[in-house]
Order: structure tokens, then sequence, then C-alpha cells
């Protein structure tokens, strides 16, 4: 039995890595049904089932179920057209409100099931939101990559959509508004400008402390916070080195802390600063950040660090993991102080989450020591 299970979605598959003794040892195995790209893997925390999305290279945008831990893996049904002949070209996100998986797609397209997988409808209420003859695709196109849903109302869930910008639902995806009040958007001209749609989200956490109402967001032109839901949103560029990066991870007892990994920005290779790595911490909601680099290359660095992959254990003290686009994994076992190399030369990591049912039983493999820094 292990501690913790991290489960990895990879350009090859999907990856779980799993600690016992104190998070000090670790066993890697995979890749899992093979080496399909999968963008984002996580755990139904109703029925402990797995739900892998991303694309086949024969069958195209697809989401997997697995009800053995990860053992065995079934494509789940197809996902089908939109109502304007549209193709899902790649699942990029997966979430469960209540009964229903979600699957966020290219082009900007939210799925649902109400069995389990076996057949999918598309949401319509976001999908005819009088916005979207305006959505602006992202550098990757127009992509749903993030669905947060409250564990407390499962009504109420908001998705990222790059370069639309976030969009909020009380009534269980019925109807849906753009929730970007404040968030600041650079024009070509030097000029900011705050539009209703057009944020190019790239990371977005609902504090699980927070009452349903603290939000934390990097995105391409700046770091936010909104204690309201995201009814309104606003930035934390003090102390931090750069305005651009994607994941952000929350501390699941105090919505006060969270913890951002920045990149130098978007035209500039999108790599850690200095080319030296940092996890960058707050303990005051964002009004001031501290810098951890302790275990972290800080020499010739220049991975970066994808939207979906970072995520914190619900341990005491809390671990802090995150995976690269060179197919490195670290963790902290310290709430973000010190880190560790748990693996290194896997495949670019899209997404890293912590398996938040009992813990797993594994396939026999031999345990690990932590790589040395």
């Amino acid at each position: 039995m292990s501690e913790v299970t991290l489960l990895l979605g990879t350009n090859k598959g999907v990856f779980l890595l799993s600690s016992s003794h104190g998070r000090t040892k670790w066993s890697i195995d995979g890749p899992r049904f093979g080496t399909w790209p999968v963008n984002h893997v996580k755990a139904d925390p109703g029925s402990g089932l797995l739900y892998a999305g991303g694309v086949s290279w024969f069958e195209g945008a697809s989401v997997w179920c697995s009800r053995d831990s990860g053992d065995t893996w079934d494509r789940c049904g197809d996902l089908p057209e939109m109502p304007d002949g549209t193709t899902p070209e790649s699942v990029w996100s997966i979430g469960f409100a209540g009964d229903r998986v979600l699957a966020g797609v290219k082009p900007g397209g939210l799925y649902e099931s109400r069995d389990g997988g076996d057949s999918w409808v598309l949401n319509r209420g976001l999908f005819e939101h009088p916005t979207r003859p305006d959505w602006p695709p992202g550098g990757a196109g127009l992509t749903l990559h993030h669905i947060v849903t409250d564990p407390g109302n499962t009504d109420r869930i908001w998705v990222g959509v790059s370069s639309a910008g976030i969009f909020y639902t009380e009534d269980g995806g019925l109807s849906w508004a753009a929730r970007n009040q404040g968030i600041k958007v650079m024009g070509f001209d030097g000029n900011p400008s705050y539009p209703e749609i057009g944020n190019c989200v790239h990371g977005l956490a609902l504090a699980p402390s927070g009452g349903g109402q603290v939000m934390y967001q990097q995105g391409h032109q700046g770091m936010y916070r909104s204690d309201n839901g995201g009814a309104r949103w606003e930035e934390l560029g003090g102390g931090l080195p750069s305005s651009f990066g994607f994941p952000v991870a929350i501390h699941p007892r105090d919505h006060q802390t969270a913890w951002f990994l920045p990149l130098n920005g978007d035209v500039k290779g999108r790599y850690v600063p200095d080319a030296a790595a940092a996890v960058w911490k707050t303990t005051d909601g964002g009004a001031s950040w501290r810098d951890a680099r302790a275990g972290l290359p800080q020499e010739h660095c220049y991975f970066t660090v994808l939207r979906q992959a970072m995520a914190t254990d619900s341990l005491d003290p809390v671990g802090v993991y995150f995976g690269t686009n060179s197919g490195s994994v670290y963790a902290s076992t310290d709430e973000g102080g010190s880190w560790t190399c748990l693996a290194r030369d896997l495949p670019l990591v899209n997404s890293v989450e912590l398996l938040p049912t009992s813990p797993v039983e594994l396939l026999p493999t031999s345990p690990v020591e932590l790589l040395p820094t």
C-alpha cells in the first residue's frame, strides 16, 4: 500500500509514482495503456475510477477509464460532433461534478457523461454563450483546459478557455457567465484593457478552505486572486519575477497559502527566469512572495511547467509536486521549502494529480531511493 500516489499524464501514456515510508522512497510504474498522448489524468473522488483525456492517433479525441487503479484501460464512448459540425480534436481536461464526468476539449467545448463515460453530450449552455463567436484561440488553439468544481456545491463550476477566459455556472451548466473582471490584457500598442472576454488564463484553482470563494490564477499577462468566486480579480504582481506562468497550487487547509511557478515570458523561451528554477510561495494571500530554490537546478535550466502539472497532497506538512516538459518530477515534503527530484527522463509531463481516494495497490515494482539533485 502507498502513502501518496501521483498520477502523471504524459505525451506517452500515464505513469504512477507511489511513495511510502514518509514520502522518502518512491516506485515508478508506467507507461500505462501503451503510449497514447494524455493531456490530463484524474481520479473521480466519488467512484475512485481513473479517467484520462487526450488524443488517439486512430480515433481522435478520446477519454479512457480504468477501474483497477490504472492496470487496464478502456476507451470511453465517442464525443459527438458539435452543432456546427466541428469534431473535437483532443481532450485537454477532465473534471467531475457529482455523478457527472466532464471533459474539456479543443476547440473550446465541454462534454459531460452521466453513465461513467459510456456516452457524452455537449454542454449547450457554454457552446451557445453569446460571446463565443468572438473567442480568440491561444497558441495551442481554442482549448478548454481547466474544469474547477466546488466540492461543496457541484452545480458551481468554473472553466478556463484559452484565450477566451474564465466562465462560471451555478446551475450545473445550464447558463454561464464570463468571470474576467479586473484581469488586464495588454494590447500590441502596449496599453492595457480589461475586456469581458479575451483573457488568456493559464492556471486556475479554487481554495479548498476558502468557503467556495477564494481562487487563484496564473495567466498570460498576470497572476491574480479573487475572494468572491471569480466575480472580480486582483492582480498579485508584487515580488514575483514575471507576470507570465502556467500552474498554481493552493494549500488544502489555508487559503492564504499558494504556490506559483513563473516563467520568463511568452516570447523569451517560456522557461524559468534566468535559467534557475524556483517555486514561489505566498502565505498572506499574495501580498508577498518567497522563492524556494534548494534542490532545484540553478544553472542552465530551461524547463517549462505546464498548466496542469502542479499539485499538493493533504498530509501534514503538505507535499507539493510538479512535473516538467523535460520529463522530471520534483517534490517538496516541507510545504515548498526544499525540493527533491523523484524522476528524470520521463516523457513530457502534461499533468500531475494526487490520487484522492484510499491508497492503491500498484503492480510489483522495486522501490527506488530519491534521485540526487
